[in-house]
C-alpha cells in the first residue's frame, strides 16, 4: 500500500505541488498533454485516500469506484509512470500509438424526417429461426425488465424504440464517469445501437420490425465514443451504471480497445483487472452480461498466451455468443472456442454471388429507418431479448438461473463435418466438443418460444 506523504516527498522532484492538495491549481497537472488513465487500488481503499495518492502523482480524479477500488484519473503522459505502470494504464495513450480507430462505416446511417411505415416483419428471417413470432403469441416481455444497451448510443426517437427507451435510466460513459444528460447518451455519428437495440426490443405495432421481447424497456449506455473506440474506462462505467441501476441484463456488441486479446502484461493486466472487478460487481447486483464474440474468426480458446481474454466476451460472469448464418452454419466471420463460448444465436452471413448479398444479415432499426448488418454484435441482442422474456416469465430469477434455463433450452447445433467455406480445401476453423456443447455453438441456438413456454 502506498504511504501517500512519503510518495509526496519522492515525487517532490518531478512535479511541482501547491502548498493545498488542489489539482486544479498545480503545475504539474497544467503542463502537456492530459490523458485518461484506469487507475487499481487494493480492494477497501476510500475515496479520500484514493484521490489523495491520484494527486500526489500529478493526477486528478474524475471518478472513484469505491465498490471495486477502480479509479478513473487524467494526468500527463508521464502520470503511469509516476503512480505506477502495474496500477495505472492509458489504453487513450496506447490506442494513439497504435494509431486513430476509425469508426465502422457500415454502421453510419442517414437521418430522415420521417420513418417508412411499412411492415418488414416478413424479412426478419433471424426471428423465426429462434421463435420468436411464436413466443410473442404468449408474451412479449414485462415492463419489469430492463436490458442495458452497452454501446454507441440509441435513437429514442425511432418510432419502433420510442416507448421501449427509458431515459431515466439512459447515461452516457464517455469520460469514464455516468452523465445523465440526454446528448451524452444520444447516437453521434454510428448507427450500431440503435441497430442493436431493434433487434432486442422493437415494438410490435404492425410496422417497420418487431424485437425478440418488444414489451421490456431498454437503457441506452453509451460506451462507444464517436471516434469508434470502446476504452475500458467507458465499459467499466457502463457495467458500474448498469449495475447501481439494477438492470435485468446487459449487452455488450463489442471489444474493449486497444486490443483484441488483453494479456497479464503489465498495463493489460490493470485493465483486464479492473474491468473483471466491474463485471464480478454487477453479476453481485443480479445483473446478467451478455457480450458478442468478436468478427475475427479467432478461436477464443487458445489464445496467443494462456492469461488471454477478449474482453468482456472473456471474462467469468459474461454469457458469450457466437453468430450463425440462415443455414445454421457458424458465420465465417465468428470467432469460438470450446468452454468461452455459451450459446449461439442468428448474426447474418453476407450472400456470396447473391444479387442483393446483404439479404443474408440481421434487418433493424437505424436513425431514420432500418438497415441490414452482419456481425455477433447482431447475434448477441438476440441472446439479450431472449434472456429479457426468460427473466419476464421468471420474475426474481437470478443470472446464474437464468443462464441455467437458457442453455438447457437451446437448441443443439453440431459440429460441422466440413467447414471450408470457399471450397478452398482448407478447414476455415476447427469445431471442437460434441452436439450438446461444442466450440462453435456452445449449449446451441437460443429459443424464445422455449424461454416463454418450457
Amino acid at each position: 500500500m502506498r504511504v501517500a506523504a512519503v510518495l509526496t516527498a519522492v515525487l517532490a522532484a518531478t512535479c511541482t505541488l501547491p502548498a493545498v492538495a488542489d489539482p486544479a491549481n498545480a503545475a504539474c497537472v497544467e503542463a502537456g498533454q492530459q490523458l485518461r488513465y484506469v487507475v487499481l487500488f487494493d480492494r477497501g481503499t476510500s475515496q479520500t485516500q484514493a484521490q489523495t495518492e491520484i494527486t500526489a502523482s500529478c493526477g486528478t480524479t474524475s471518478v472513484y469506484y469505491p465498490q471495486i477500488a477502480v479509479a478513473v484519473a487524467n494526468g500527463d503522459p508521464d502520470f503511469g509512470d509516476r503512480f505506477g505502470s502495474d496500477r495505472a494504464f492509458s489504453a487513450q495513450a496506447a490506442g494513439k500509438q497504435a494509431g486513430a480507430k476509425k469508426a465502422d462505416e457500415t454502421t453510419r446511417a442517414p437521418r430522415r424526417a420521417s420513418v417508412p411505415s411499412t411492415d418488414r416483419t416478413d424479412e426478419q428471417w433471424d426471428m423465426a429461426m429462434i421463435n420468436a413470432d411464436a413466443a410473442h403469441e404468449i408474451t412479449e416481455g414485462s415492463r419489469n425488465v430492463v436490458v442495458g444497451v452497452l454501446d454507441s448510443g440509441i435513437d429514442a426517437t425511432h418510432p419502433d424504440l420510442r416507448a421501449a427507451v427509458d431515459p431515466n435510466l439512459s447515461a452516457g460513459c464517455a469520460t469514464g464517469k455516468a452523465d445523465t444528460s440526454p446528448a451524452a447518451w444520444a447516437p453521434g455519428k454510428s448507427a450500431h445501437g440503435t441497430h442493436v437495440a431493434g433487434t432486442i426490443a422493437a415494438a410490435d405495432d404492425g410496422k417497420g420490425i418487431t424485437g425478440v421481447a418488444p414489451g421490456v424497456r431498454l437503457a441506452s449506455v453509451k460506451v462507444v465514443d464517436d471516434t469508434g473506440h470502446i476504452y475500458p474506462e467507458y465499459a467499466i462505467c457502463g457495467f458500474m451504471w448498469a449495475a447501481e441501476e439494477r438492470m435485468t441484463i446487459t449487452n455488450s456488441s463489442y471489444f474493449v480497445d486497444p486490443w483484441l486479446f488483453t494479456c497479464s502484461r503489465s498495463g493489460q493486466r490493470v485493465v483486464r483487472d479492473a474491468l473483471s472487478r466491474a463485471v464480478t460487481y454487477a453479476s453481485g447486483r443480479g445483473v446478467l452480461n451478455v457480450a458478442a464474440a468478436t468478427n475475427e474468426n479467432v478461436d477464443m480458446a487458445n489464445p496467443p498466451d494462456p492469461s488471454c481474454r477478449v474482453l468482456p466476451a472473456g471474462l467469468r460472469g459474461v454469457l458469450a455468443v457466437s453468430s450463425v448464418g440462415q443455414d445454421k452454419l457458424k458465420a465465417g466471420y465468428s470467432a469460438y472456442g470450446l468452454g468461452v463460448i455459451d450459446v449461439t444465436a442468428p448474426g447474418g452471413e453476407q450472400r456470396r454471388g447473391h444479387s442483393d448479398p446483404d439479404s443474408g444479415c440481421i434487418l433493424s432499426t437505424v436513425p431514420g429507418g432500418y438497415a441490414r448488418y452482419c456481425g455477433t454484435s447482431m447475434a448477441a441482442p438476440h441472446v439479450s431479448g431472449v434472456l429479457a422474456l426468460l427473466a419476464s416469465t421468471h420474475p426474481g430469477a437470478s443470472p446464474t438461473s437464468l443462464t441455467r434455463m437458457l442453455n438447457n433450452q437451446a437448441e443443439s447445433v453440431p459440429c460441422p463435418a466440413d467447414y471450408d467455406l470457399n471450397g478452398t480445401g482448407t478447414q476455415d476453423a476447427y469445431c471442437s466438443g460434441y452436439a450438446p456443447y461444442n466450440g462453435f455453438y456452445g449449449h446451441g441456438l437460443v429459443n424464445a418460444l422455449a424461454a416463454v413456454t418450457d
